[in-house]
């Protein structure tokens, strides 16, 4: 069993990773839906918008002691690979990570089958933990490694559960179709473990798992996610406040939740950075949002320039019409080409294409809007 974490965080409004079960805001449902799909041994396709809580989903899962006492759990993000030996990679050195901590054995089991990757172990100083030393330059048979992994999975003594990140990144491989049908075919025949694959661009995973044409057709359970209630989350926001001497009005939080739509990463943000403005003993009040706003959209400034000097100008150009809409339909229409001056409909829709490849801009109902809701403010600040 996993201890719990009894120490209370400087701020319980935990952004960007999953800290322990008094951090995390319901998804009871959810959470138990998961589990049952798992102890049926079904796999899942978990398929929603970025930052709606995807992977603080799995990890809570993996943290129920239904989950955690039965089985071992390997939580791969994929995001940033493009190619099979990346992925690879990634998911050998996420199962090493993953195992270092516990028995000496598990590791050695691993450096006995996955020979192919000739794992060298080295110790940190500070943890006295082996560390994973490989590169991405010693995958020199991903077929192989492959093999190897499956292989580990099975023969492990308890059943595991392996959870892919981002898993449309796949398709995106200069060998995506191969990878699909190899890793089908394996997971197939993979007797020791369950499969929870996560994507959120909803085009490419509804392709992989929804077309007759493609290896993992009908291989799947497929579930979405939705926002938290907001009753929910004001009692969880409402709580976390109270434990640290603090309040919250009821009004902060339904504004807030509102701006994003109840996407849970941007209320976090948001949340997070009114929890620091409020002292002990203080209530948090409405007047307080805007400069929360802005802080959080100035803490971003550099990496919003950064994102903003490797967009192409003509997709810029439709980015900032865009942005400045607030949310834009019809954009291929002459009146929203006339009022941006913006050169044509075909070349909008070839910069469009390539911004919600990108998922700088994103598609709702026919209107188009920025993604991220702190760059598309940045945007309409600055130019």
């Amino acid at each position: 069993m996993k201890s719990e974490h009894k120490l209370l965080i400087d701020n319980p409004f935990v952004v960007g990773k999953y800290v322990s079960k008094e951090y995390f805001c319901d998804r009871v449902e959810e959470t138990n839906t998961l589990i049952k799909h798992i102890e049926n041994g079904r796999n899942v396709a978990l398929i929603s918008q970025r930052r709606i809580g995807k992977s603080g989903l799995i990890e809570h899962t993996f943290n129920q002691s239904a989950i955690e006492s039965r089985y071992y759990t390997f939580f791969i993000d994929i995001y940033g690979t493009r190619s099979f030996a990346e992925f690879i990679y990634i998911w050998g050195k996420g199962i090493f990570e993953q195992l270092k901590t516990r028995d000496v054995k598990f590791r050695e089991r691993f450096a006995q089958i996955v020979r192919s990757l000739k794992v060298g172990f080295s110790f940190d100083v500070a943890t006295a933990l082996p560390t994973f030393d490989l590169s991405l330059g010693d995958v020199s048979s991903p077929d192989i490694t492959l093999d190897e992994i499956f292989e580990y999975i099975d023969s492990a003594d308890k059943p595991c559960i392996v959870a892919f990140d981002e898993f449309q990144q796949i398709a995106n491989y200069p060998d995506g179709e191969r990878v699909e049908a190899l890793l089908r075919t394996k997971i197939q025949h993979c007797k020791n473990a369950q499969f929870i694959f996560a994507g959120s661009k909803r085009h490419l995973m509804a392709k992989m798992f929804m077309s007759a044409a493609k290896p993992f057709y009908q291989s799947v359970l497929t579930m979405g996610l939705t926002p938290i209630p907001y009753q929910s989350y004001l009692k969880f926001a409402q709580e976390k406040f109270s434990n640290y001497d603090k309040s919250v009005s009821e009004d902060v939080v339904e504004k807030v939740y509102n701006m994003f739509d109840g996407t849970s990463w941007y209320v976090q943000m948001m949340m997070n950075e009114l929890f620091a403005l409020t002292s002990k003993g203080e209530n948090c009040s409405v007047d307080m949002i805007e400069y929360a706003f802005v802080n959080v959209v100035d803490s971003q400034d550099m990496a919003f320039r950064g994102l903003m000097d490797r967009i192409p100008a003509k997709q810029k150009q439709v980015l900032l019409a865009v942005a400045k809409d607030g949310e834009a339909k019809s954009i291929t229409s002459g009146a929203f080409i006339k009022r941006h001056r913006l050169l044509s409909a075909s070349s909008v829709q070839v910069a469009t294409k390539a911004l919600l490849n990108e998922d700088i801009l994103t598609q709702e109902n026919g209107a188009y809007r920025v993604y991220d809701y702190f760059f598309s403010a940045w945007i309409r600040n600055n130019f």
